[in-house]
Formats: C-alpha cells, sequence, structure tokens
C-alpha cells in the first residue's frame, strides 16, 4: 500500500470536535492509532495548540507530547509547581504560530539581538540557534515541513528580540498556506457538540 500523504492521512483521521472557553477543540484519530488534539481561536482560527500521543509498548495511551502552545499543564502537582519555580530563570522554547508563519518564542534570554545567530541546516532538516557568547544553542526541526515533505527555507526564516524574549518567525510557504485552507474547510464540517454537554460528535 502506498504512503499517503499528511492530507490524505487528516482527510482519513476520525475526528471528534468541541467548542469550549472561546476554543474549537478537534480531536484526530489515525488509522496507526497516533493521535492529534488541536485547538483553535473560534474567533480567529489560530492555531492556539496541537499535541501529539501515541500508544506505548503496552499498548496503552502515551504521555502527550506538544508540539505547538504552552509546555506545561495547568494541572501540575505541587512538588512540580515548586520544581519549576526554582528553575524559572532558564530559557523557555514555546512554539506559538500566527495565520502567516510558524513562530518560537524563547523566554529567559537577556542577551542583545546582536549575540544570536540563526541559521538552517537542510541535510538535518532543522534550524540552529547560536550565540557568540558561547551561552545558549538549539537546534529544532518545523514537523510540518517535515509532513508536507517541503524543503527548509533560509530567506523564510527571521528573528529579533524584545523583553528577555527571543521571537523567531518562519513564514509558511504557499503550499501550506493553502493546505491549512483547505483543512479549516473540512474542519467546519465536523459538527462540534456543545459547550454545554459533555460528548463530543464524530465525523
Amino acid at each position: 500500500m502506498a504512503v499517503r500523504s499528511w492530507p490524505e492521512r487528516l482527510r482519513a483521521a476520525r475526528k471528534t470536535a468541541l467548542v469550549q472557553d472561546g476554543k474549537r477543540k478537534i480531536h484526530y484519530l489515525f488509522e496507526d492509532g497516533k493521535e492529534m488534539a488541536e485547538e483553535y481561536d473560534v474567533k480567529t482560527g489560530q492555531l492556539v495548540s496541537r499535541r501529539w500521543r501515541e500508544k506505548n509498548t503496552l499498548g496503552g495511551s502515551g504521555k502527550w507530547q506538544v508540539e505547538v502552545g504552552e509546555p506545561t499543564s495547568p494541572l501540575l502537582g505541587a512538588l512540580e509547581s515548586e520544581l519549576i519555580k526554582e528553575s524559572s530563570s532558564n530559557p523557555v522554547f514555546v512554539r506559538k504560530d500566527t495565520l502567516s508563519s510558524f513562530q518560537w518564542r524563547i523566554r529567559n534570554l537577556p542577551y542583545p539581538k546582536e549575540v544570536y545567530s540563526i541559521s538552517v541546516e537542510k541535510e538535518q532538516r532543522c534550524c540552529v540557534i547560536r550565540t557568540t557568547n558561547k551561552k545558549y544553542y538549539k537546534k529544532f526541526s518545523v514537523p510540518d515541513l517535515d509532513r508536507y515533505q517541503l524543503p527548509l527555507d533560509a530567506t523564510a526564516l527571521s528573528f529579533t528580540h524584545a523583553n528577555n524574549t527571543l521571537i523567531i518567525t518562519y513564514q509558511k510557504p504557499k503550499e501550506i498556506l493553502a493546505a491549512e485552507e483547505q483543512l479549516q474547510k473540512e474542519l467546519k464540517k465536523v459538527k462540534a457538540a456543545n459547550s454545554g454537554d459533555g460528548d463530543c460528535k464524530t465525523q
């Protein structure tokens, strides 16, 4: 059987929807058992979060892995909260997209803008953040480009720095903008459960 493209996999996935707290929440169950959960702002249609989960070796559900949105769960235990407080000065890497771009924010980076350089490693299919003072180094991929099998384009990458936060922007290629527009049309066909009742409607 031929490997399905990402748009085909999205269309084939079993989808459930729920509107709650000003967000439209979509849950995808793929044929291979993987799950994806997305949240969109109801007013703007902007992606707020995306998480992934797959079965563990025993066949049970694994932990959710955050791709877009805040990495920490609001349901943290007291001990975890204390640990996070202690390390609150460490850099925090978060992806927050806009409608036209992928965007990453790294908080707690106090160095001036001229210290940073961001490059594209095409063979490794990742972006690399370096600092001239050797205080911060990070590699990160753009999973969306991998899923659509599109190349990394260094000219689409830019960054700025303000309020101790490094903001990296990658302009979405036209192929992804078109695919996302099509996906939004598909998702509108998935009837959402009313926020008052607990059941999700399934397509």
